[in-house]
């Protein structure tokens, strides 16, 4: 095995040779570490890294398969966790000037689930401030003159520059799917409640998801299904079975998939060869792809998400406006100043659409295994003072719903452009096996 590749391995790859013996931690971890220390001065995708910890990990993950202790599925891995995710042993300051040197006594739930998988965690990625929209340090890896997206960008950016093969995200909007689709990578975002939240940074309860990167669908099912389960610090989580995301998504489809194809109200918005390339893409699917238009109702859903987003934020971060307002960037205290002002009856008016939107897509689903609709307007923008339009992943945030971007398409320009797919709630497996379909379509022309 080319010790100067092993960072490139994915996950699963890297599981099965630490496993059989052909890999240690220690050897993949320190092939990722190689890769920052060449790669990270362009880029800039870690907010806090520190090489000796994460080797004394991945030594302590070598010495438990040695000496015949359990191993979980991810064993060994390392795996980047975006910094509004609380690490006991790395700082978590959430992208703010008001959380430097924040270093929280207990993991969140979610790096709690990696450390008992077996994952290595190397370092926390760069966010947008307090996750919005003020874009961190971190430059797309495929030219550094464009952004990344916002506000996973570190996550993405490391996942897609070999730096590390799973990191882990949050979407309150487009937050997982659109830097995913900027830096040619997978991007999970999983239905509202089956990932739990304890422990990060709430923006937004209704709202607030988990997200997931890699560069291997495979990657995301193996992800994924380590990290579902009831957390008592999340109110919209439950106990349930986990879902087999590793064995459904390889299978299959019983039959070929039927997608929807959704353009939704932001299509103005897309660039040329966005439009472009679904025409091709739609092209190539045939009698597998059929147009849909949403109701005019749904044509609202952008203002809802905003009540409820701006409201929610404010009250969530109440604490931080009190205390320091004056050094908030002109965005997110522009967003907090308006949450403030949302009248009651318009956050609960928009709160009460959201189970009607869900049984409008229902119907959709009935016949539709998954809607296709664009991961983001165009590729990545040029310049780094904004992290993209996240206009096409609103409504599946607000829903909840499940979506994945893939990385299947190019722009005129030559950067990555996504196609996003989105299922039904709790359909998430099924709807990685559409997306490994889909994958195989393309792939075969």
């Amino acid at each position: 095995m080319d010790a100067s590749q092993l960072n490139w391995l994915s996950a699963a790859d890297a599981v099965r040779a630490i496993r059989d013996g052909a890999l240690s931690s220690e050897q993949l971890v320190e092939a990722c570490l190689a890769r920052v220390r060449d790669a990270d001065g362009a880029v800039q995708a870690w907010a806090h890294l520190d090489p000796e910890h994460a080797l004394a990990q991945a030594r302590a993950r070598d010495r438990d398969r040695s000496e015949g202790r359990p191993t979980g599925p991810l064993h060994g891995v390392p795996v980047g966790v975006k910094d509004i995710v609380d690490t006991a042993d790395l700082p978590t300051e959430d992208g703010t000037v008001l959380h430097a040197g924040r270093t929280p006594a207990h993991d969140a739930t979610v790096v709690a689930m990696l450390r008992a998988a077996g994952a290595v965690v190397l370092g926390k990625t760069v966010t947008t401030e307090c996750a919005y929209f003020a874009p961190g340090k971190t430059r797309n890896p495929h030219n550094p003159e464009h952004t990344p997206g916002g506000s996973s960008s570190g996550s993405a950016a490391a996942v897609a520059a070999g730096m590390v093969p799973l990191a882990i995200g949050s979407q309150t909007n487009g937050s997982v799917i659109r830097p995913a689709s900027f830096c040619g990578v997978y991007g999970f975002k999983p239905t509202l409640g089956l990932v739990p939240r304890g422990g990060m940074l709430r923006l937004s309860r209704t709202l607030d998801h988990v997200g997931l990167f890699a560069r291997t669908l495979e990657d995301i099912a193996l992800l994924a299904e380590q990290l579902v389960g009831h957390d008592p610090r999340d109110p919209d989580t439950r106990p349930r079975a986990r879902p087999s995301f590793v064995s459904v998504a390889a299978e299959a489809p019983p039959m070929p998939p039927l997608l929807a194809f959704v353009k939704t109200p932001a299509w103005e918005r897309a660039a040329e060869d966005t439009k472009e390339g679904y025409a091709e893409l739609v092209s190539t699917l045939g009698d597998r792809v059929v147009e849909v238009e949403l109701p005019e109702s749904a044509r609202s859903a952008w203002d809802w998400h905003r009540s409820i987003m701006e409201a929610e934020m404010a009250a969530n971060l109440a604490a931080e406006w009190d205390r320091g307002r004056d050094r908030l960037s002109a965005q997110l205290r522009g967003l907090l100043e308006r949450g403030r002002e949302v009248r009651a009856f318009e956050y609960q008016a928009a709160l009460a659409r959201i189970p009607l939107l869900n049984e409008g897509f229902a119907e959709i689903f009935e016949r539709f295994d998954a809607i296709l609709t664009p991961a983001a307007p165009g590729t990545a923008p040029r310049g780094l003072d904004s992290t993209g339009d996240p206009a096409f992943c609103t409504l599946w945030t607000l829903c909840g719903m499940p979506a994945v971007s893939l990385p299947l398409m190019q722009g005129a320009n030559g950067l990555p452009l996504g196609v996003q797919l989105v299922g039904p709630r709790d359909w998430d497996a099924r709807l990685l096996r559409t997306a490994r379909w889909l994958v195989a379509q393309v792939a075969a022309g």
